[in-house]
């Protein structure tokens, strides 16, 4: 079956991807490349919004498990996912592109607080959104505050940017033999710990009917061939939405 194609999308983006090739922080030259690509993405008529996490940065988890409270060490990684929106949003600017920042932790001298209304009519006039600070909370990771705010943002689908093509049965890196899924349903995701997003986010988007679609943002125009519904990618969707569901034209 053709993978369906989606209107209005959430981009999730995992601080490393924002590293290039470099070991930590940020890559100005990967940056302008990822905001080339959302622009096209905006040309070809997508509604977008995006949420970038902080790896590339600091880890709240890692930092909990070499001795930082873990409430204290959330907050330092939500602070991380802050630098690396104004980043993107400058690439973004840059070419041309109006953007804006929301931040689920209030600096009003930086960027925008997080209103969901107000980010709604951002998109509705073209701009695209760039949700910073997780959910503002503790505890919880970016893939969950991609989730949150893609059920928010009313979105087609969740696009999550990785550096592998798709969901594997086993860690592509390490296994020679690892198998990509096509397609996948979120109960199989759950049963068998598949390494989509924690779990937390998978049951969001599945209790909401949001698809997951899962790519390689290190590929060079793969973010477009993947939205006209091509390239490599696995989609998490409900089984019944999965089997009959219309395409959706952007």
């Amino acid at each position: 079956m053709p993978r369906p194609r989606f209107g209005r999308i959430l981009l999730k983006l995992s601080g490393e991807a924002l590293m290039g090739p470099g070991p930590f922080g940020i890559d100005p030259d990967t940056v302008a490349r990822i905001a080339e690509e959302v622009a096209a993405a905006k040309q070809a008529g997508h509604e977008l919004c995006l949420v970038v996490g902080g790896g590339n940065i600091f880890r709240g988890l890692a930092a909990a498990a070499k001795g930082f409270d873990r409430a204290q060490a959330d907050y330092m990684g939500m602070l991380a996912t802050v630098m690396n929106a104004l980043a993107v949003q400058n690439a973004l600017e840059k070419i041309g592109v109006d953007t804006r920042v929301q931040s689920a932790i209030p600096m009003s001298s930086v960027c925008e607080p997080y209103v969901r209304r107000r980010a709604e009519r951002h998109m509705e006039k073209g701009r695209i959104v760039i949700f910073a600070a997780g959910t503002g909370n503790p505890f919880f990771t970016t893939d969950t505050a991609a989730a949150l705010r893609a059920a928010e943002m009313k979105v087609d689908a969740l696009f999550k940017g990785t550096s592998v093509d798709g969901v594997y049965d086993a860690d592509p890196k390490k296994v020679a033999s690892a198998t990509r899924y096509e397609s996948l349903d979120f109960q199989r995701v759950l049963a068998d710990d598949l390494k989509v997003m924690d779990a937390s986010a998978i049951a969001l988007c599945r209790d909401n009917n949001i698809p997951i679609v899962v790519f390689s943002i290190r590929e060079q125009g793969n973010l477009a061939q993947v939205l006209r519904g091509e390239g490599t990618a696995t989609i998490v969707s409900n089984e019944e939405q999965r089997s009959d569901a219309p395409v959706q034209q952007g």
